[in-house]
């Protein structure tokens, strides 16, 4: 969709629904926010609704930011920690690596 061509309150309307969207665990989706609307928020001439996109957009980045911070934290962890969790690890693994490192 061309941003250019929308108008103030239908950009609004799509960057809160965005950003309302990504709390049902689809944080890529505030992610996407953030990109899509950064210009909108940052970047052109001041206009009535764009205080209010800027904010769904730094809240966007937040939420991103949180989820890419706990997504590495569990990778790290989950693959520091397999062997030595055991079965419990084997079961909550989708694929079963042999022996051990």
């Amino acid at each position: 969709m061309d941003l250019s061509r929308a108008p103030n309150e239908r950009k609004l309307y799509l960057c809160k629904w965005y950003f309302k969207a990504g709390f049902a665990l689809l944080p890529f989706l505030w992610s996407i926010n953030s990109i899509w609307f950064f210009n909108e928020a940052f970047r052109k001439p001041a206009y009535e609704e764009q205080k209010e996109i800027k904010k769904y957009v730094i809240f966007s980045l937040i939420g991103t930011l949180a989820w890419v911070v706990a997504i590495v934290a569990w990778v790290v962890t989950f693959q520091l920690k397999r062997t030595d969790w055991g079965e419990f690890a084997d079961n909550i693994s989708f694929i079963v690596p042999l022996g051990r490192a």
